[in-house]
């Protein structure tokens, strides 16, 4: 029996249904800083402290990524537009305020050494080893459907 041919558009509506946070990962090279936004993220294991990024091939700040240090950005709220910015399509003034690698009032900040790549088919699936991290109280950006979301607040 032969493999059924998928519809691109209707797989991704489909992974849409999953619910995720927004972050921009973010690393700076020789050339500046440079930065994505990525809903691709997850956590991996505690010890060693690993996280996962998935990285579309085509993401301009790909290869200034690879073998890089990086930092992963988990966005507020009211970080939509930042989320755009990285997202390509690049605002001026630029919505957001550089932290070193971090991008300034993000809810969270989880820097990462290299530990290991892999292929992802149209992605790359980097994963990085924790070196810090800092985090506050306060409500994420969310991406359901192909949209930013609000997540609601637990009674």
């Amino acid at each position: 029996m032969g493999e059924m041919a998928m519809d691109r558009r209707e797989l991704r509506n489909c992974f849409g249904r999953f619910a995720t946070g927004v972050t921009v990962v973010t690393c700076l090279h020789e050339q500046g800083s440079h930065g994505f936004t990525a809903n691709s993220f997850t956590s991996v294991s505690l010890d060693p402290p690993l996280v996962l990024v998935s990285v579309d091939r085509k993401t301009r700040a790909l290869p200034y990524l690879k073998g890089n240090r990086f930092t992963v950005n988990i966005l507020r709220d009211d970080q939509q537009q930042t989320a755009m910015h990285f997202a390509g399509k690049s605002q001026h003034p630029a919505p957001f305020e550089w932290d070193g690698t971090r991008i300034a009032g993000s809810l969270a900040y989880i820097d990462c050494d290299p530990w290991a790549e892999y292929d992802g088919g149209d992605h790359v699936l980097i994963v990085g080893k924790v070196t810090r991290f800092e985090y506050e109280d306060g409500a994420p950006l969310a991406f359901y459907g192909g949209k930013f979301s609000k997540v609601a607040s637990p009674e």
